[in-house]
């Protein structure tokens, strides 16, 4: 499998006391070095032309037009003079990592800045181009007509469903707690027009555990996949509700990502991972080792039973109008 990265990607800096910091790629990549197995690539940057198949021209153009200088794009989205090189390479590598996943080789981009948040013309919640939405449509462009991305970030990737959620060659799928950041992903969004019925998003409630987010896999995602049939899958894998996350206020293990990761690879799809949030260095770190000896191909671990009493109630509710 290949682990894509560059060290440039810390030469974003979001400003002093910011979460989303340099020390969480250093983190990452300085304990899956110690691997066996991977290749290691340094990615390209993305094009404009390949932004620009999720984002709005102007708005490439305006985060393009920063480059070199610090600028502030809401309250959580600021940058500095190596962001925007930053950014590029992270989409960047989210399109390699979909052409090493369609030649039979899984691959995981470890970078940032993260990207479910970015819509098609606006910066937020840390993020400045989409890097999974570009990798998405990358795949479209050479063909593919059923991708289907899954979400297991803390947060909901509103950016990601409204960029696709008229789309049907995009199935969007999503588990994040809710009430939180950024208040969308309701249960009630589906898609619209063509993409009808292609979004699904799975809320939960904070403290959720290993067993509730198998729970939701195995009886929301893993019917959803079989009927869609992807010949892609992609993961926004955020870390962020690890239990020791200072800001998701879920229990999840680096074992339950683990878990999470080998369900995906079961869908028997070419599959490929990109780094979102998680900024507990440890946990972080952590997980996405977890999830890379998956992808490896190590055995991930026993389906997890350690249910929240409140996670059960929402999933099993879910289960049953989904049914």
């Amino acid at each position: 499998m290949k682990l894509l990265s560059d060290t440039l990607m810390e030469d974003h800096n979001a400003g002093p006391g910011h979460p989303e910091r340099p020390d969480r790629l250093r983190a990452v990549v300085d304990r899956l070095a110690r691997l066996k197995g991977p290749t290691w690539v340094m990615p390209r940057a993305a094009t404009a032309e390949e932004l620009e198949r999720v984002h709005t021209a102007a708005y490439v153009e305006h985060v393009l037009g920063t480059r070199g200088r610090s600028v502030r794009f809401d309250a959580d989205t600021g940058t500095s003079a190596g962001s925007v090189k930053a950014a590029e390479l992270a989409a960047g590598a989210a399109i390699e990592a979909v052409d090493s996943a369609l030649a039979g080789e899984p691959a995981f981009a470890l970078v940032r800045p993260p990207g479910h948040h970015a819509e098609a013309a606006r910066a937020m919640g840390f993020c400045l181009f989409n890097n999974v939405a570009v990798a998405a449509a990358h795949a479209v462009s050479k063909g593919l007509e059923r991708v289907l991305i899954v979400d297991w970030d803390v947060h909901h990737g509103n950016g990601t469903q409204h960029i696709f959620d008229a789309d049907s060659r995009v199935l969007f799928f999503s588990t994040h707690r809710s009430p939180f950041y950024p208040g969308t992903g309701h249960r009630e969004e589906r898609g619209r027009g063509a993409g009808q019925g292609h979004t699904h998003n799975v809320p939960l409630p904070a403290g959720c555990t290993d067993g509730d987010y198998a729970m939701a896999f195995d009886a929301l995602l893993t019917p959803v996949a079989e009927a869609f049939q992807p010949q892609l899958v992609l993961v926004s894998a955020g870390f962020d509700a690890h239990a020791d996350d200072p800001i998701g206020g879920m229990r999840v293990s680096a074992e339950g990502f683990a878990w999470m990761c080998e369900r995906v690879m079961q869908l028997r799809a070419p599959t490929a991972l990109v780094m979102e949030g998680g900024y507990e260095l440890g946990g972080l770190a952590r997980s996405a080792e977890a999830c890379t000896r998956v992808l490896l191909g190590e055995a991930g671990p026993e389906t997890p039973t350690n249910r929240s009493s409140a996670g059960e109630r929402q999933i099993t509710a879910y289960a049953r109008s989904s049914g």
